[in-house]
């Protein structure tokens, strides 16, 4: 007989930290066999996905005008950067890209809106004259990557918080009973975001397909590492440190054996693309197949897809990236209209990119940092269509406050953010965006929910 070979306790809190990495913010979960006399029914249960466009997505490539002259302009502006032969979406005179063509079936399905012009906003009041005029605040460090990222995920445009909006909806529901066993709120399969971090909840990230630990394999080996491990839980080592350490270790492992026995190893209903995007959303269908083991009413996800920082070669690499976004929430919401699955009305996903890009292409076949985009929001609860004000794609008319066609956003942040998580249930809508108090309740919620 072969006798397996240990792991001393370095090593065994060396690889445990690591499953603690993966499957983060197990010490939140306390004890996982807990139920609440408050736990809300499965029929009740509400998710809402993030796509975060990691880079600046170019919108004006992505909705496209089809008649009037804002095609006109849009023809002459663009150039050889413009796209051709675009998908109409329906009667609206607009169009969206080719190669969205998923999309372009679940907005004839009253299943897409689209929510033009969005973008970080302090005021209303922001208009091209008092921005030039410097009368009225503006979002701070407009054009960066990572500021926008941050204020995207924080609804924060003047602040720098730490905890994003995902995040303070789940501190809304940590101590609802709306997870009955204890699992987060907030999951990540795309790493740690701050879009997800809350003031008391912590999210879980997740890697990997399986939601196995590493060396979890069934072998011999394997039950004797865990055997150790389960004993050095046992132990109490006196020092705070390692004791803290070894609690989101032991939460760790408990999140996984959760895991393993509420998704199983039954295959999703369709095949989803081997992308980045595709298998997000893929783990994300698994959670959500596996809602009522897991003990939740209420989830939101972070995904993300990068490469959209389109400064050159933008009309074949945009297209490539808008393609596997398509053909991923197309997969998606086909998994979940399946009876095993049975959550596509129940399930709302919705971008975010930290900005558009200039409408005006710039001299390397792409464009450059710019302020308010399109976003799209899809699932049987949504109510298609096209929502805010598209501009009016003009260089340097009243749209641009440049002369580039960098659009002032004509919806915020934060009436947006307010019209998903007012579907999700939230009733403090100032407590999760602080900065809505600055638009007037009459402006949210926007109508595509």
């Amino acid at each position: 007989m072969t006798i397996p070979v240990l792991p001393t306790r370095r090593e065994l809190l060396r690889s445990g930290l690591r499953m603690a990495t993966t499957l983060g913010a197990a010490a939140s979960l306390g004890h996982l066999g807990r139920i609440s006399a408050q736990a809300q029914t499965a029929s009740d249960y509400k998710a809402l996905v993030c796509v975060f466009l990691f880079g600046g997505n170019d919108a004006n490539n992505m909705i496209i005008p089809m008649t009037g002259a804002n095609a006109t302009n849009y023809t002459s502006v663009r150039g050889s950067l413009a796209v051709q032969n675009p998908l109409a979406l329906g009667s609206t005179g607009y169009g969206i890209h080719p190669n969205m063509g998923g999309l372009a079936k679940l907005f004839a399905a009253n299943q897409l809106a689209v929510l033009c012009n969005v973008g970080t906003l302090v005021s209303p009041k922001t208009t091209k004259a008092a921005y030039a005029a410097g009368t009225v605040k503006v979002p701070a460090n407009l054009f960066s990557h990572a500021d926008q990222q941050q204020e995207w995920q924080t609804a924060a445009p003047l602040e720098n918080l730490t905890n994003g909006w995902g995040g303070r909806i789940a501190d809304l529901y940590a101590n609802s009973g709306a997870n009955a066993l204890g699992f987060p709120t907030g999951v990540s399969v795309a790493g740690n975001s701050t879009f997800l971090n809350g003031a008391t909840a912590q999210p879980a990230s997740i890697g990997g397909a399986s939601f196995s630990l590493p060396g979890e394999d069934g072998s011999s080996a394997a039950g004797a590492r865990d055997a150790a491990l389960q004993q050095l839980f046992k132990l109490d080592s006196g020092v705070t440190l390692v004791q803290a350490a070894s609690t989101v270790l032991q939460g760790a492992v408990e999140v996984a054996a959760l895991l393993q026995n509420a998704v199983g190893a039954t295959p999703l209903p369709i095949v989803f693309p081997q992308t980045g995007i595709g298998q997000q959303l893929a783990q994300v269908a698994q959670l959500i197949r596996a809602r009522t083991q897991l003990g939740a009413s209420r989830q939101i996800f972070f995904t993300s897809l990068g490469g959209f920082d389109t400064h050159t070669d933008e009309l074949a690499g945009q297209a490539a990236l808008l393609l596997q976004l398509s053909d991923a929430i197309s997969a998606f919401y086909t998994a979940l209209a399946d009876s095993t699955i049975a959550a596509a009305d129940k399930v709302t996903l919705f971008t975010e990119s930290e900005f558009s890009r200039t409408f005006q292409p710039n001299s390397n076949g792409g464009t450059d940092h710019a302020w308010g985009g399109h976003h799209l929001i899809a699932g049987s609860a949504v109510k298609g269509g096209l929502y805010g004000t598209f501009p009016s794609l003009v260089l340097g008319g009243d749209s641009d406050f440049e002369s580039r066609g960098n659009w002032i956003p004509t919806t915020s942040l934060d009436q947006y953010g307010a019209t998903l998580a007012n579907w999700f249930g939230v009733s403090d809508l100032v407590g999760v965006f602080p900065n809505l108090a600055n638009f007037g309740t009459s402006t949210y919620p926007l109508g595509f929910l």
